[in-house]
């Protein structure tokens, strides 16, 4: 007789209805210091005109684990760029999150225009809540996210080391470890992990790495106890190659993770975004439109104002109900990836193979890879990263290997293999910004540096 299966997370719950439903979860990145201004932000999110989740963002000190000084900066009145969650406390978030989670509101209607016929906090699907935080070492925050009745967070071991921390990698894997043991036992095997793997620099790291860094992310977080993950990936420069990546690891994570409850959230563009309102608003939708494309469950959006401020609620409300509305009006179309266009479920496969032959145990596997080469991420200056390997964006705009080190992927020939100048590292880091700008003046749908290989 099989063991009944724990029940989801009520983050991965509402994902889940909404794909169900047909809609894509849209989810801001938002972080305020006070528990006001927070608790406003995930009201307002709540009540968008969009299938939504909740973000609470912690704040620098938090990230680095010093929390006497996010402390010191909320008794001082100093604005800080996040949510405190430790410094507050459990008791705060309790009250924050107080008559907002679940499928009613505060008055007892329905959230989010869906029925309820429940009471916050109990089994229907409704508005959740997940924690962002870039740490480390996320010991601290997960105490006190489970101290506050939340089960829904996001990182890992690899992916909130290198590119963001000083801290060695070793220590990271055994942090993460512990708080992914910690995540499952108290939560009653609950708990929703988020890898961040798929967004490792955010920009000009070609999609193999960043969906085999996704699926090796999500075999550590089933080795440590965890029954229900998410799996990232990053808009990236080619919306044809981008649909390849989506299609390869879907299919890596049903190869890899075959039992657990899981989908994929996709991120808008983490570059440097568009100036322009209408080249901003441009890629905003060609995000949504490709998650509705490949059948991702979840998009975290980023808003029109990015490139001048940081956002406010109401770019934040704007953003999430201008990706909904394109995704509804595109349909599905994802199936089988056809690996004859860019490779990248092959060099996935290959990276993933890789890793695994270097140790039984995922953790150490992953320490190993990092100190062979193995896995390598591209300009960045971590000292566990052997810093040997380069992206570049092609003539088609497709994100291709310039070099790649000990790692067993394909990479350039010829001029295209010799290592890039100064101005044409920014000219890269600038393609997508200057792409939609240029359709924005032009005044066409979409910009046309961004072809898509016919």
């Amino acid at each position: 007789m099989s063991t009944p299966r724990p029940p989801l997370s009520p983050f991965a719950a509402a994902v889940g209805a909404a794909h169900r439903d047909g809609e894509l979860v849209v989810q801001p990145r938002m972080g305020f210091p006070d528990t006001g201004r927070m608790r406003e932000g995930l009201l307002a999110v709540r009540a968008a005109r969009a299938r939504t989740v909740g973000t609470v963002t912690v704040d620098s000190y938090t990230r680095v684990g010093d929390h006497a000084s996010a402390r010191a900066a909320l008794d001082a009145g100093t604005d800080l760029n996040g949510y405190p969650i430790v410094a507050h406390g459990p008791a705060a978030v309790r009250r924050m999150l107080d008559g907002l989670l679940g499928g009613a509101s505060d008055d007892g209607k329905p959230g989010n225009d869906e029925p309820c016929d429940g009471e916050p906090g109990d089994n229907e699907p409704g508005f959740a809540v997940q924690i962002r935080h870039g740490s480390a070492d996320p010991l601290p925050i997960v105490e006190t996210l489970l101290a506050a009745g939340l089960d829904a967070t996001e990182g890992g071991p690899v992916s909130y080391c290198l590119p963001y921390s000083r801290t060695p990698l070793a220590d990271a894997v055994s942090a993460w470890a512990r708080a992914c043991e910690l995540l499952a036992e108290r939560s009653g095997g609950t708990a929703h992990l988020e890898s961040f793997g798929g967004c490792l620099l955010g920009q000009l790291c070609p999609p193999s790495l960043l969906v085999a860094m996704s699926v090796l992310e999500g075999l550590f977080f089933r080795r440590y106890g965890l029954r229900s993950v998410s799996l990232s990936y990053a808009q990236q420069t080619s919306p044809a190659q981008d649909a390849e990546a989506l299609a390869a690891l879907r299919l890596l994570a049903a190869e890899y993770l075959p039992g657990l409850d899981r989908h994929l959230v996709l991120y808008s563009y983490m570059g440097v975004f568009p100036r322009s309102r209408h080249g901003a608003l441009a890629l905003l939708r060609a995000g949504a439109e490709l998650a509705a494309r490949t059948g991702v469950e979840r998009l975290i959006v980023k808003t029109p104002a990015e490139a001048h401020r940081i956002p406010a609620v109401q770019d934040s409300v704007l953003a999430l109900e201008v990706a909904a509305a394109a995704a509804r009006s595109t349909p599905p179309s994802y199936g089988a990836p056809d690996d004859r266009e860019f490779g990248v479920l092959a060099e996935a496969r290959a990276l993933v193979e890789a890793v695994l032959e270097l140790a039984p145990d995922i953790g150490t596997a992953l320490i190993r890879a990092f100190r062979t080469g193995l896995l390598d991420v591209p300009y960045c200056l971590h000292a566990d990263n052997a810093n040997r390997s380069r992206g570049f964006i092609d003539g088609l705009g497709s994100l291709q290997w310039r070099t790649a080190g000990a790692m067993p992927v394909r990479t350039a020939a010829g001029p295209e293999a010799r290592a890039p100048r100064a101005e044409e590292l920014i000219d890269m880091l600038s393609y997508v910004q200057r792409a939609y700008d240029q359709g924005a003046r032009l005044g066409t749908p979409a910009p046309t540096p961004l072809k898509e290989r016919s």
